[in-house]
Formats: structure tokens, sequence, C-alpha cells
């Protein structure tokens, strides 16, 4: 005979569920994702079991103990990857205007850009810092928990449709020149011109538990705090501070 559960418990069995798959992560894989936002690492988790064909989220514990491939998918799948370059023009426009000024009087620049996805912001910061004269005195390091992500930034390979889009945004933000002078079309992708990359060091760093950068001149954390629930915010918030060079800036 069957029985029939109700609502709160099958949501707290899916709870329950979600915390030993967060905990499996971060006990087989150093990967904290035990305070991200609930609703949206749920509803990221659920979208990728039903895309894998299993069952709930326990088959999906299993999965990832005894898969890395199938880990490292559900990784790309928890992180957000929102990203284009000159991302809200206005923003690169008040760097460039206010806030790289500030900057320019120092004789060496440290550049952290936290959670950097796929790249597009960080080789917009590099074009800025060009066109203003100190891309050479700067040092940016480009951090994500995304390895995936991370190799695609350094490959700095995006689809030729985008080109309007970042041209657009580049625009806005203020840029001296044609924007086709950063990359190269070929075979239905922009590729980067190399030399926007010489001053770029991209590596794994996890937010939720690695450690502060020492002393920084600015640090750019975008569409990242918001998947975090409080706890974490104030964590890497604090992070952040411990990581900024007196008088540096947090955009």
């Amino acid at each position: 005979m069957a029985v029939l559960m109700k609502r709160s418990e099958i949501a707290e069995n899916e709870n329950l569920e979600i915390d030993l798959l967060l905990e499996a992560i971060w006990q087989k894989y150093g990967f904290d994702f035990r305070e991200y936002g609930r609703a949206s690492i749920r509803r990221r988790l659920l979208k990728h079991m039903n895309a894998s064909g299993l069952e709930n989220i326990s088959k999906m514990q299993h999965e990832l103990l005894y898969d890395r491939i199938f880990f490292n998918n559900l990784v790309t799948a928890i992180t957000v990857n929102v990203t284009e370059m000159f991302r809200d023009p206005l923003c690169f426009k008040a760097i460039k205007t206010k806030v790289i000024p500030e900057l320019k009087n120092l004789d060496h620049l440290r550049i952290w850009h936290a959670g950097c996805s796929t790249g597009e912001e960080v080789y917009s910061i590099a074009i800025l810092l060009h066109e203003t004269g100190i891309l050479d005195r700067c040092q940016i390091y480009a951090t994500d928990t995304d390895d995936v992500a991370l190799e695609k930034a350094e490959n700095a390979i995006y689809p030729a449709g985008s080109i309007q889009t970042y041209t657009k945004n580049y625009q806005k933000a203020g840029g001296e020149k044609s924007f086709s002078n950063y990359y190269t079309a070929k075979y239905g992708n922009a590729v980067l011109k190399k030399w926007l990359s010489r001053k770029v060091l991209f590596s794994l760093h996890n937010l939720a538990v690695d450690s502060v950068f020492s002393e920084v001149d600015m640090i750019m954390c975008r569409n990242v705090l918001i998947y975090f629930n409080r706890k974490l915010q104030n964590s890497v918030l604090k992070l952040f501070t411990n990581s900024l060079a007196p008088g540096g800036f947090l955009i």
C-alpha cells in the first residue's frame, strides 16, 4: 500500500538531500557551496538533475562521488557565469573617469577580479588600463571557482555574434578607439589579441574558503555576492577588506 507524503515532508527531505550533497562536495573536493543562497542553488541543482536524467538529488551525490567529470559539470551548473565585455557600461566608465585617475599615481598596481567567470570583464579592464596608459605597470589576478570557465577565459575566444553588443558597451563605457583593434575574427569567433592577457594571471580561488590576497589596489566582484547568503556575504566582504591596500577601491 503506497504511503503519500505531505508537501512539507517532501520539502524537508529535499532540503536534507541538498545539505548532504553540498557536504559531500565539500568533504570530497574542497568546494564549499554550503552558504550559497538556498533558493538559487536549489534551482540550479534541480535543473542539472533533470538535464542529467536522474531521479533525485541523492542520485546526484552518488554520481559526483565516483565521477569527476560529473562533478566538474555540476560545478559549472552551480557557479554563475553571467557576463559580457563592458557589462553595465556606466560602471566601466566610472572606473575609467573616477577610479583609474586615483590609481595612476602608484608605481605598481595590483588588481584582483574575484569571480571572473569566462574573462570578458577582465579583458574589459585590461583595455581600459591600456587606453589610460598604465597597463604595463599593472598586475591583474583573475580568479574563479570554475576551472572550465577559467580555461575559456585564458583562451579568450568568444562568439562572433556577441561582438555587436560588446562594441556598443565599449563605446558607452568611453572607449577611445575602434573595438575591432582588440580582436581578430576567426571561424565564427572573435579571438582577443594575446597582448591583452600579458598582465593577467588566471587561477582557482574559492571565496567561501580560501585566504586573502596580500594588499591589492582594486577589487572587482560583480554578480557574485547576490548568490550568497548573508553569512557568506559578510565573510567575503571581510576578506575583501583585509585584501585591500589603504585607499583601495572595491567595485
